[in-house]
Parts: structure tokens; sequence; C-alpha cells
């Protein structure tokens, strides 16, 4: 199979926001405790977070990390988690029927994303809450000192405010399964009330608001136009989730979903700007996609074992083991968002540790590299800079979400402070390498060009505690300077990163 790809430097489609590698935390499973924090542990450290799992974290350089949630806030009392440990109440966590014990709350997970070296993103309640309680916990984040949250803070250990600019109004509020379910126009004016008193206490912050939990909702996309008019003048992104599946094992169906992803942003992308010119607005609202990822590995028995537990505390739960197909979808899933980041400006994949994520962890033992894990890695390492507007012509095929689908998905980054040029790659044909020529126009000359490979003859391959480097990235000599572009080929089915030094 050939493919021809094409950089020019006068083609170029936004500077990446370095928040389009984010990452998401939610007090769900064993995600936080015996995720991050596991007092006891041989790698604990004295606050009881694990330094096996900070190293792998900051090794992925995740620039955010949202919290608490996720379906969990809906129903959260932000206050349970602060003050004396003994003091805490448990609850019942509705979102996942699970008992809480907050023995981790804003104090603990600040300190954790501090070692971390994440910002926090962090989400209010307003589902069985709202604008009262949001604003008293920005306030307890926000404020240096001198009024009653603040002064709170300060008694509970932290003098310094946290300064945490990126707030959420909510989650998946258009969801029937959330907590505090509202319609759109009922959703829309608590959203804008919120805001505006959190916009009175400090008008710089950046602000999310709600929109459709997947586009296969039934109230997409109008409850975006309809979130969007009534809060559009307060905010600064609109979130958007979607997980892909793959429960009928076909291969080229599942890796062709990053199309209906492109159309999910794109639509919502025309929503915005239909309200933006509706309102004569100078304002620019942008696209938060605050959860992504594969899902669907133990989906259906997670939710036959949740309706018969009774309230554990940090069960084994959403415990995805990936394997090398979902490297693919991963590699075409960030493409997408590089591809898309003129309007794509955040995103989180979901989640962070334990719970559909990258790092795997075992109570009082290791931690590991899933398969996901090298990717997303490859691309918030070397995907920062300049998007590029690539010219692609390949062979494609027809799926049931769209009529021609690529076989080589590929976004390309420009780093005029590292004089790289970076392309990540995937060969959607399973049948046949990908032969690539690829050129590279107005960049000056090409010095050298370097290949990291990921590929398994097997999909289903799939990293283990036992076998941590199954499935990794491994560097390669395809890849040859020719003139003003670089030769390669790529096998079936594999993930590639071109790095080219100009």
């Amino acid at each position: 199979m050939e493919a021809r790809v094409t950089a020019h430097a006068r083609y170029t489609i936004a500077d990446i926001d370095k928040r389009l590698y984010g990452s998401f935390l939610e007090h769900l499973g064993r995600a936080v405790y015996t995720g991050i924090y596991e007092p006891g542990h041989p790698e604990a450290l004295p606050n009881g977070m694990r330094k096996d799992v900070i190293d792998l974290v900051r090794e992925l350089d995740t620039p955010i990390c949202r919290y608490p949630g996720g379906n969990f806030v809906s129903a959260y009392n932000w206050e349970d988690g602060i003050g004396p440990k003994e003091s805490r109440p448990t609850r019942l966590d509705l979102a996942w029927r699970t008992s809480e014990s907050n023995q981790v709350g804003i104090h603990e997970f600040a300190e954790w994303a501090e070692a971390a070296g994440v910002d926090m993103m962090l989400a209010v309640n307003l589902g069985s809450r709202g604008l009262d309680a949001a604003r008293n916990f920005v306030e307890y984040v926000n404020h240096p000192g001198g009024s009653q949250w603040s002064d709170l803070r300060r008694k509970n250990g932290r003098a310094d405010p946290w300064d945490v600019k990126l707030w959420c109004l909510g989650n998946e509020m258009d969801g029937p399964w959330q907590v505090g379910h509202k319609s759109a126009a009922e959703y829309g004016h608590l959203a804008n009330e919120t805001a505006k008193a959190i916009r009175a206490f400090d008008d710089k912050l950046e602000l999310v608001v709600c929109g459709s939990s997947h586009s296969d909702m039934a109230t997409y996309p109008q409850w975006e136009a309809t979130v969007l008019d009534a809060t559009y003048d307060q905010v600064d992104y609109i979130s958007l989730h979607m997980y892909f599946e793959n429960y009928e094992k076909k291969t080229a169906e599942f890796l062709a979903l990053p199309e209906k992803l492109d159309r999910y942003i794109g639509t919502i992308s025309g929503v915005i700007d239909f309200v933006k010119g509706s309102k004569r607005s100078k304002r620019d609202v942008k696209i938060s996609f605050d959860e992504w990822n594969v899902w669907y590995h133990e989906r259906k028995n997670d939710a036959k074992r949740m309706r018969e537990w009774d309230w554990p505390h940090a069960p084994v739960l959403l415990e995805d083991i990936y394997n090398f197909e979902d490297v693919l979808q991963v590699g075409c899933i960030i493409n997408t968002f590089i591809r898309r980041s003129d309007v794509v400006r955040v995103a989180c994949i979901a989640q962070l540790v334990n719970v559909i994520a990258p790092i795997m962890t075992e109570p009082g033992g290791a931690a590991w590299r899933q398969t996901i894990f090298h990717p997303f890695h490859l691309a918030s390492r070397h995907g920062r800079g300049t998007a590029l507007r690539l010219d692609v012509d390949c062979a494609s095929y027809a799926s049931n979400v769209a009529d021609a689908v690529s076989y080589l998905d590929i976004a390309g980054v420009h780093d005029g402070d590292a004089g790289t040029l970076t392309f990540f790659a995937v060969n959607r044909n399973g049948v046949e390498p990908a032969n690539i020529k690829l050129g590279i126009e107005r960049f000056g000359p090409v010095k050298g060009v370097e290949h990291i490979l990921i590929k398994h003859d097997d999909l289903e391959a799939r990293n283990t505690k036992e076998n941590p480097d199954n499935v990794s990235p491994r560097k390669t000599t395809d890849a040859v300077v020719e003139g003003d572009g670089i030769s390669l080929t790529v096998p079936p089915y594999s993930y590639s990163m071109i790095r080219v030094h100009l």
C-alpha cells in the first residue's frame, strides 16, 4: 500500500494547548485508593501517596488532572474531604454503589498533584447541590485568607491558596443516570448563575459547561445549543465525552470510530459558531474533551456486579486490561484531537490509574504501564507545538461510520523551539504494510530522522505485572532521509512516531 503525505510550513491548524494531554481521576473503584493513595505500601510517601505511581505519571508528562469526577461529583460534598481524617464521614456513593471514606480530599489530591507535576482541574457538584456550595469551594481553594472558607483552609494546614484556574460546572448533566439530572434549560440556567457567581470572585478563571455525554444521546446536539444559549457569555469551554467499544471484535470498524469522533467535534464546533453568531458575540468558546478512552472489556460484567454488591470500599471496578489493538485506537483518537486542536483545547484521558487507565497497580505490590500508556506518552512528550494541516493521499475503506476511512491515520506537529517535525501514524490496514513518502516543504533542510514503532503480531497482546513490556515501543532504522523528505515502510496494524530533525 502506497501513501504520500506532505507537510508544508505554511499550512498549519493551531498552536496546541499542552492541556490536550490531560488526565482524569475520580473517586471510583481503585483509582484513588490503592491507585494513587495506599498508606503502608513499600513505595508510600509519608502522606500515603505511592511514589511508584507518581513516577509513572511524571513520565507521562500529563499537564492537568480533572478531579474528583465524573459521576461521583454529582452527589459529593467537598467539605467531607477536609479537616482531621479521623473526623471525616463515610458516605454512600450513589454513582458507583460504593462506600467513600473521604480519606483523600482536596488537600491530599493537591499534594499528590504537586508531587506528580500536574495542575488541578476541579469539578463542582451541580447535581445534588448548586451555586452556594460551588462558590464556597472556589473560595476555599483560591482565596488567600481573611474569609470563612479561606481561613478554614489555613486552619487545615494550607496557608497559600492553590490558585486553580480550570473549573468544571458539574458532570454529564444531560445523562438520566446522573444524580440531579436536569433538562438543558434547567442546567443552563443553574450553570450560568453559578458561573456568574464564580466570575464575581475571579473573572480570570476558566469555566467548563457540560455538553453531551456522547453523540448518541437523544438530546444531542440540541442540548449544546440550549446550554450555550444560556451560558455563552460566562463560559470558556463546553465539555464532550466519548468512549470507544469493540464488542463485535471487528478491528476495521473499531478503528474507524475516530471518524465519528471527528464529526462529533465538527458538529459541536458548528453549534458554538451558531450561538456566537446569534449573540453577535466576540467571545470564543472552545471544547474540553475531558473524558475519552477505550472502554468495553469489563463494562457489561461490571454493570452486573454493581447491582449485586453491598457498598464496598474501593472495589475492583472498570479495570479494563488493554491490548495491542487498543494502542492503535488510542493513537487514532489523539491524532483526531491534534487535527482538531483549533477547537479542542483541553482533553482528559479517563482515567489515569487502574480504572480504564494507562497505569495499573497491585495493592501492596507493583505498578506497571498498560499498552495504551505508550501512544499517550509519545504524543504527550513530543506532540507539543503547532499542529500541521497535512495532505494525505492513501487508499481508504468503507465502514459503518464513514464511507472512506483512510488506511493511514496521521497527524503532524512542528516544534520550532526544538527544531523538529513529529508525525504520529497508525496503519489501519491489517494486511498490507504502508510505504510512506513523507514530503517536507519550506521547513529547511532535513538533518535526520528517528522512527519509534509499536507493533505486535497478536492484537490481543496485553501487558501484565509478570510481563509489563510485552507491548512497548522500539526504535527502528526503517526511516531514511530522501532529498527533502522521508521514506519508510510501516507494518500492518502498527503505531509509529516519526521524528524529523531540521
